[in-house]
């Protein structure tokens, strides 16, 4: 059995797998609104189809870490599991999956300061579970991994060399939801779906857009941080180093402030003053202003990176829409798609208003899919990957 962990910005999923070439999910769940009132621990047994859900009282991430640990131990024999996964968001260096040793734990300890909101926490539960299951070898799969080999060019920053050779790049992010979309497509195109110019739009409270070509990721919206690219629910995205420097200034912004603010007070959040969830946003748009403006800007600016990643291709032959915003919304679907008909997409509104697989009409040139994705399932199917080739090595 495999165990996999997806800590998220206010989460953290969990999911029991059979170790197998295609795992099959037998226990799993997740604790959300971590660190905000009413935080949930939900869970489904796949076995029995048994769902429940339970208070967790997590006020921060160490109390959820606790909780989760010591209520998995009650739920699920920790003797049937051969591997822990843990997605990983910032991988830098590494470009591949890897066993988690002390050395690479103190690697991540060393770059947290590159992503302060989630390697801390990402390190806590990998130390968790050595403290209570030292047996089980834990491997990281890092989400990064998957634009690893963007073209230089797509890479770079336009500061002095000295940051570059620091490892201050544009790296990606969300590397393991574009993963299982592009095997999704292959399993449902086939595998022409890998040798076609493809955009994947990966939207929800964390959003990105990313360019592949070959199946090769060529450009992604997300840069240095997952706080770069598309305005989120409360990340800014792209902000000029103008507006960064005046807002330092003028409320005095210490660098941890300053960092809290463009993750946490930012992006849907800072516009509508109100919510940076998406379902509030479309229902309050009617009556509030700030909320309508708020919808119209995440639309507009996803349509700008569909259009820019449109150039970077030289034309696009798969829109591919995912993520709880992505696969779930046919309002922002359409809007982001209304104007792009000169890039040869057109979308059927009664295929889109019921979050079909294709939305696009049949004279479309572009075939425009809805493509829920599965993060859990692909560290489980890189877990169970690494495992074989390990006995392999040992046989």
């Amino acid at each position: 059995m495999v165990l996999t962990i997806n800590a998220g910005s206010s989460s953290i999923k969990f999911g029991l797998y059979e170790e197998e070439a295609n795992p099959e999910k037998t226990f799993g769940g997740q604790i959300s609104r971590i660190g905000l009132s009413g935080s949930m621990l939900s869970y489904t047994n796949f076995k029995t189809n048994h769902s429940a859900n339970t208070e967790s009282k997590s006020t921060d991430y160490v109390s959820a870490i606790s909780f989760l640990v010591s209520w998995l131990e009650k739920q699920i024999n920790f003797s049937e599991i051969n591997a822990i996964g843990h997605r990983v968001v910032q991988g830098m260096a590494h470009t591949k999956p890897t066993l988690i040793s002390a050395e690479l734990l103190d690697e991540l300890k060393l770059i947290i300061p590159y992503d302060p909101d989630h390697l801390p926490v990402e390190i806590a539960l990998i130390e968790a579970f050595q403290k209570y299951h030292p047996r089980i070898p834990q491997y990281a799969c890092f989400d990064t991994d998957f634009h690893a080999g963007m073209p230089r060019v797509a890479q770079l920053l336009p500061v002095p060399r000295r940051f570059d050779q620091r490892g201050i790049r544009r790296y990606g992010f969300h590397g393991l939801s574009y993963s299982y979309l592009m095997r999704e497509l292959e399993n449902r195109v086939g595998k022409q779906a890998l040798m076609v110019r493809i955009i994947l739009a990966h939207l929800g409270n964390g959003a990105s857009v990313t360019a592949v070509y070959n199946g090769k990721s060529m450009d992604t919206s997300m840069g240095f941080t997952p706080a770069g690219g598309l305005p989120m629910a409360t990340r800014s995205g792209d902000l000029d180093p103008g507006v960064a420097w005046l807002m330092i200034q003028t409320e005095n912004l210490s660098a941890e402030k300053f960092n809290h603010l463009i993750n946490h007070e930012s992006g849907m959040l800072g516009i509508s003053q109100t919510t940076g969830d998406m379902n509030n946003l479309l229902t309050q748009q009617h009556t509030d202003i700030r909320s309508a403006e708020a919808v119209a800007l995440f639309c507009y600016q996803v349509k700008k990176w569909i259009g820019a990643y449109a150039a970077v291709l030289g034309g696009v032959d798969i829109l591919v829409f995912s993520g709880g915003i992505g696969e779930n919304s046919p309002e922002i679907r359409a809007r982001v798609c209304e104007g792009l008909e000169f890039l040869g997409i057109s979308l059927d509104a009664s295929q889109n208003n019921e979050n079909a697989s294709l939305i696009s009409v049949n004279e479309s040139r572009v075939m425009v899919m809805v493509l829920p994705t599965n993060e859990e399932l692909m560290i489980a199917q890189i877990v169970s990957k690494m495992l074989v080739h390990k006995q392999l090595l040992e046989s």
